[in-house]
């Protein structure tokens, strides 16, 4: 007779972790980003954020990087400039099966009322639907995933408009 091998057992802990949908709202506090839609991706090793004009400078001789976000989908004139130490610069290989050298950055991520530590790497994300993945480094041992289900810990937020936000 087979048995299950320790990794597929369940641990009593575990029905205590919180659950996520495949896809959630999340905000980046650290980055100025109340909320953001992000896929959550078990397949993903890291974490990745969508950003453009990614300027590597120094600052008090370390390294830096400044870039921008466009937070909503369909929405390339709201942009929010962001600027954040260099946690490291790793080779990447991405869903398409290309490698690149990404910069990697670490900044808190809020899902509902957990906020936690992630590393993000930064590259473009226009061709995807999605501005940001949580991949699974970042909710080993946290979360889990309900493949069916959308927005579990995460609610839509009041977004402005253009035609809304403040002058």
């Amino acid at each position: 007779m087979d048995r299950p091998s320790p990794s597929s057992q369940t641990s009593p802990d575990i029905r205590d972790r919180p659950i996520l949908g495949w896809r959630e709202w999340v905000g980046l506090p650290d980055l100025g980003i109340p909320a953001i839609k992000c896929k959550v991706d078990t397949g993903a090793r890291s974490s990745a954020l969508h950003t453009f004009q990614i300027e590597p400078f120094t600052r008090d001789d370390h390294d830096w990087v400044r870039f921008g976000i466009h937070p909503h989908q369909h929405d390339s004139e709201t942009e929010v400039w962001c600027e954040a130490p260099v946690l490291d610069v790793r080779k990447v290989t991405d869903s398409g099966g290309h490698t690149g050298e990404r910069y990697f950055i670490a900044t808190r991520v809020q899902l509902g009322a957990v906020v936690l530590p992630v590393e993000l790497s930064l590259t473009s994300r226009d061709t995807m639907l999605f501005r940001m993945l949580l991949g699974r480094e970042a909710m080993r041992g946290r979360f889990l995933v309900d493949p069916q289900a959308s927005f579990v810990a995460s609610h839509r937020p009041q977004i402005p408009t253009a035609q809304q936000a403040p002058e």
